[in-house]
């Protein structure tokens, strides 16, 4: 994974020592890590968190029937036991809260939302506001319920999403089936999936095929059928039949288990946006802290009149509205669905920082094979003038006594095809096979070796950029199969769909540079380069950026690696791409499609803009209330609904982001 300066972990800044563990553990003038101390938002679902705070509802039934007695009923209550219900209601909402205030003041920390919320109820006390303090409270903590439910769901959807892996496996051990965990078989054993089952390692098909839903790995619902010998992943289910795989690789090894550990690590990754927000919480709590106390003591120096209460009471206004809740969990909150939006669409994004840094992206430069192209030979065209289908067996007939994987695209074309077995079957090293089929004495290869054999065959194949099979049949030419890398099928959608976000497309291979820029051609793209080694590719990618362009590049193979850890962001392709360039990649592509590239820039500018919707929202809110209680036009009421209100405003509107269509 590329290094990142910026990267820091969420308990970095609001931990400072072992006892904080027993804290409420979310500092909104921090990280908002934003777990209390009284459950788990991994474990536990929104009716176990709402059941945790029924001190909180117990608190919230004493403040409604006092003021119902008081304000509905009109029942004078005795200010004693007025006082008394107050403090036991307080008590019930605000424990933990006030608790920490004073632990975090022992330690030295003033300055934080805790000490906020208990100096403006205290000082509602003071002036004999019992019922207004305990809104405060109450509220305060509603508030922090609801962010609370936003931050477990979030958490909890990738999680469901993503943490699939069984907790038992079927090892095949001397032809009986043993369960036991995943962690303890080792490389090389059979496992057994019988239909429905999920995969837990990764391994090789022993069985002749097998189908599975592999939506959970890369977002596509669509069932993939695997061949013997094909690559299967955890996290595939099994659907149709029993399938029998050996193990490739450890349980810890697995491609789903590197997944889970970079979405870990992903959710620790902070964008600069973040950065700012608790950088600037820093001076921006103890600013509010001392703007309160002016508007407490200033009027005395200027007023006649003053009464020191009236100022008090408009202090703890400007104190409750000033509390940075919305932003210190909306922002993150923010950026958390935008990764959750991502893996549901088969894209893994290793940090809330490359969501930004895709917004800025103008240049994608991306490999061919195995990017835009699909990395394997397919006959793309067949001449002949005999019957097609005839030539078509006879060709493959002979191709299939050889592993080439240009002779295996010949095979792949006779698909449904009976073939015949060849004989006398001769390789000639550099030029083709040379045999029997069904009588006929058969040549198959390139134009060297009908030379060899003295057979003529058209001037014009030489002009072809593409790999070509010639055949000829009882030492005549009988035509030739037209063989190239398979363009993704979504690739030119890819390209066009770019360009429509501003963003240019420049293509760079080591493959021939004919090839190059046919397939640049057919998908739309003005630049490429082909002939490359890997550090032509490097060599390309820094002048770019030595241009001032904002670099995406997309790859797959080892040789990939060093350019995506140059690119501003690094993208690959992990289905088929290699361990190396998916460990260094920013954004991992889970099912190869070019077109998820397009995706993963729309995630980030609506993440973007929601986030930024949010810090508007709760900025502009907050200066008119705080202007409002500091002119004594705002009451405690009004300060704690505004908070609370734009508070769930700006979750509400964090948490539409899991449920964007892309």
């Amino acid at each position: 994974m590329k290094p990142d300066e910026n990267t820091t972990h969420v308990h970095d800044e609001c931990c400072a020592s072992k006892s904080d563990v027993h804290d409420k553990q979310h500092n909104h003038s921090h990280d908002h890590d934003h777990d209390h101390g009284d459950h788990s938002h991994d474990s536990g679902g929104d009716a176990a968190i709402l059941q945790s705070r029924w001190m909180l509802w117990l608190s919230l039934g004493i403040l409604a029937v006092f003021l119902v007695l008081t304000y509905v009923v009109k029942i004078e209550i005795p200010r004693a036991i007025e006082i008394g219900m107050m403090l036991v209601a307080y008590l019930l909402a605000g424990n933990k809260t006030v608790a920490l205030a004073f632990r975090k003041a022992g330690r030295g920390d003033f300055f934080n939302e805790f000490t906020l919320m208990t100096i403006a109820t205290f000082g509602a006390f003071y002036i004999g506001e019992f019922s207004e303090g305990v809104a405060v409270m109450i509220f305060y903590e509603i508030g922090e319920l609801f962010q609370d439910i936003a931050v477990s769901r979030s958490k909890r959807s990738i999680k469901a999403l993503l943490d699939i892996r069984p907790d038992t496996v079927t090892v095949l051990r001397d032809d009986k089936p043993v369960q036991m965990a995943p962690e303890a078989v080792e490389l090389g054993e059979k496992i057994l999936v019988k239909a429905g089952e999920k995969v837990a390692l990764d391994g090789e098909m022993g069985s002749l095929s097998g189908t599975f839903n592999t939506a959970a790995l890369t977002g596509e619902p669509k069932p993939q059928t695997i061949a013997k010998g094909g690559k299967v992943l955890a996290g595939m289910i099994a659907i149709e039949k029993s399938v029998e795989i050996e193990v490739k690789a450890l349980f810890k090894d697995s491609k789903l288990s590197r997944i889970l550990e970079m979405v870990q690590e992903a959710s620790a990754r902070k964008a600069p946006t973040q950065l700012l927000i608790s950088r600037l919480a820093r001076i921006y709590t103890p600013a509010v802290f001392l703007l309160a106390l002016l508007i407490i003591v200033v009027p005395a120096l200027f007023t006649a009149e003053y009464n020191f209460d009236q100022w008090l009471y408009r202090g703890m206004v400007f104190l409750v509205i000033a509390c940075p809740c919305a932003l210190t969990i909306s922002i993150p909150l923010g950026y958390f669905g935008g990764i959750g939006l991502a893996s549901r669409n088969g894209i893994l994004v290793k940090g809330a920082n490359f969501l930004d840094v895709l917004t800025k992206i103008d240049t994608l430069v991306s490999d061919k094979t195995g990017t835009l192209t699909k990395g394997v030979f397919k006959v793309q065209k067949v001449e002949t003038q005999m019957e097609k289908a005839d030539f078509i067996r006879i060709a493959a007939s002979l191709e299939s006594y050889s592993t080439h994987p240009v002779a295996r695209a010949v095979v792949d074309s006779a698909t449904g095809t009976p073939l015949t077995k060849p004989t006398q079957v001769e390789e000639i090293a550099g030029h083709g096979l040379k045999g029997n089929v069904d009588g006929h004495a058969v040549l198959a290869g390139n134009t060297k070796l009908l030379e060899k054999h003295s057979i003529s065959y058209p001037s014009d194949l030489h002009a072809l950029v593409e790999t070509i099979v010639v055949v000829a049949i009882d030492g005549q030419y009988a035509g030739h199969f037209l063989i190239a890398d398979e363009i993704k099928e979504d690739a030119e959608a890819a390209v066009a769909e770019l360009k429509s976000l501003g963003i240019s497309t420049i293509m760079l291979s080591g493959d021939k540079e004919a090839v190059v820029a046919k397939v640049a051609a057919e998908l739309g793209i003005t630049r490429s380069y082909g002939g490359l080694l890997p550090e032509d590719k490097v060599r390309i990618v820094q002048e770019l950026k030595d241009q001032g362009k904002r670099i995406a590049f997309a790859g797959d193979g080892v040789n990939d690696a060093p350019v995506i850890a140059l690119a501003d962001a690094g993208i690959a392709m992990g289905a088929l791409g290699s361990d190396a360039t998916i460990e260094t990649a920013d954004i991992v592509i889970q099912n190869d499609q070019p077109s998820r590239i397009a995706a993963a820039v729309r995630i980030g500018k609506v993440t973007k803009t929601v986030v930024y919707q949010n810090i508007s929202l709760a900025m502009a809110v907050k200066i008119a209330v705080m202007a409002l209680g500091a002119g004594g036009v705002a009451t405690l009421w009004e300060a704690v609904f505004a908070d609370v209100g734009v508070a769930l405003l700006a979750i509400l509107n964090a948490y539409r982001i899991q449920g964007k269509k892309i």
